[in-house]
């Protein structure tokens, strides 16, 4: 066998392709054996395209044999979900949709203004297509799931350096670099699949409840109208809800410049600290059968990448889920207010949205199971019942003014008791203001003088003291008495 990985032969000289043989090495020299590749395929959640399979492998194999600059590759996964948006029926966004999607969006947003405080945002309506939606958010997904990347491509370069026999690494000579990048090649190519699929999903570009793409407000045409499928709901109806929706969430992410930050931050910290169990992925390494591709599958829809979440974890996002039903319940209120007397499926139309966002689709509980992340708002019926409580005791500015800073956003406490928000408010800003108050005296110096103005107080007669309850007084006169009588 050849020292050169990038080009091994078998016996006979006839090239053998590198990947084949790693597998093949990796599964105890078994190869390939009875697995159909379409199987194979299929078992690990990718298209079942010769075509594309075949795209894709060389790509892997040229990834492989050269450094990368990270432990992801992301143009593996940008590709990737590139390709699997367009598998499907993608056609490009004509003049007609992007008319309709523009008018939509501008109604949208004369029905908000006398509903909310804040302005408009003077953006323009887009219209995208599934590739375009890729495209325009695939920054932000990099910087959401760039954490938990990087700590699955390690475990998994670990875990395959570990199973590998001995025979095997020395082979592998100086190409060690093929190794270290295996793990980013598998996750790369599992985001990118499942941003491809969460494509086919999604209506807008705000519609998980974060602004994934920044300054942005746009509606995906084929996405909006497989949504009213099966709803027996005017075609017009529902762009029109959903484009209030839209308007609203963009609104909100644009006067409110501090909360795109606040929650992809939050994001971020969440996913910095998500660890991987190594010990599920080498077990799985080391007991699947190479011949039973029903195995591979199994175990893989077990989540055996899926992160591994901690108590600290959980209480991240609990305060993460607090923060997207806050969002996701103000835009839930707002749409309520906008179309309740404009749009006659407006309440069909809410109560299908909440669910939706409730439950999630395929893709997103495919994208949630890859990088342990959920971005659903749980508690999103609460959230709005909180801002329509809101609305009733400070009217439409007060409520609107919660969003001034963060410190004032309500939390979980106040989503199980929204009538109780205000008390609770008016308490904590009692006790910052003494405490302010007591601050501002000590800097001033405030307590000194007070401290002797008691003093002297104490010291001061009483009203009807006389000589003899009188301390100062009793020495005054013994002192008289030593000088002699009194004149």
């Amino acid at each position: 066998m050849t020292s050169n990985p990038n080009n091994p032969s078998n016996d006979d000289d006839t090239p053998k392709d590198p990947l084949a043989e790693m597998l093949q090495n990796l599964m105890g020299g078994q190869g390939m054996g009875n697995i159909d590749p379409a199987e194979l395929a299929k078992a690990a959640g990718l298209p079942n395209d010769p075509q594309l399979l075949q795209q894709m492998f060389a790509q892997v194999q040229a990834m492989m044999s050269s450094t990368s600059e990270g432990p992801v590759n992301w143009q593996l996964a940008h590709e990737n979900a590139r390709r699997v948006a367009a598998a499907g029926t993608d056609p490009s966004v004509n003049a007609v949709q992007a008319r309709e999607i523009d008018e939509a969006l501008r109604l949208a947003e004369l029905w908000l203004d006398p509903v909310t405080d804040l302005s408009a945002t003077g953006l323009i309506g887009r219209a995208w297509s599934r590739a375009e939606w890729v495209e325009a958010t695939l920054g932000t997904w990099k910087r959401l799931t760039e954490p938990v990347a990087n700590s699955v491509a390690n475990a998994l370069s670990t875990a395959l350096t570990q199973q590998m026999p001995e025979e095997m690494k020395s082979m592998m000579g100086g190409a060690s670099s093929m190794l270290q990048n295996m793990g980013g090649a598998i996750f790369g190519m599992q985001l990118g699949q499942a941003i491809g699929a969460l494509s086919a999903e999604v209506v807008s570009s705000t519609d998980i409840g974060v602004p994934l793409a920044d300054l942005e407000m746009a509606l995906l045409p084929a996405n909006v109208a497989k949504f009213g499928e099966g709803l027996s709901l005017p075609e017009n109806d529902v762009r029109l809800f959903l484009a209030v929706r839209e308007a609203a969430h963009a609104r909100l992410f644009v006067q409110v410049p501090w909360l795109r930050g606040h929650l992809l931050g939050a994001i971020e910290a969440y996913a910095r600290g998500i660890h991987i169990d190594m010990s599920r992925i080498e077990d799985l390494a080391r007991d699947l059968d190479p011949s039973n591709p029903e195995g591979i599958q199994e175990a893989l829809s077990q989540g055996v990448f899926t992160p591994e979440r901690t108590p600290v974890q959980t209480a991240a996002l609990e305060k993460l889920e607090t923060a997207l039903a806050l969002v996701e319940g103000w835009v839930d209120e707002l749409t309520a207010e906008a179309t309740d007397k404009v749009l006659p499926s407006a309440t069909a139309l809410r109560e299908t949205v909440r669910r939706r966002r409730a439950t999630g689709g395929p893709a997103e509980h495919a994208f949630s199971s890859l990088v342990g992340l959920e971005l659903r708002p749980r508690r999103l019926r609460e959230a709005a019942t909180l801002w329509a409580t809101l609305k009733e005791e400070r009217g439409i500015a007060g409520r609107d003014a919660i969003w001034h800073h963060p410190d004032l956003l309500p939390t979980g406490e106040d989503l199980d008791d929204p009538k109780g928000f205000s008390e609770r408010r008016r308490l904590a800003e009692a006790s910052d203001s003494e405490v302010d108050d007591a601050l501002q005296k000590l800097l001033s110096g405030g307590y000194d003088s007070n401290e002797a103005a008691d003093s002297d107080a104490a010291d001061a007669p009483e009203p009807g003291d006389t000589a003899e309850n009188t301390p100062g007084k009793e020495i005054d006169d013994e002192d008289t008495d030593t000088e002699g009588p009194a004149k």
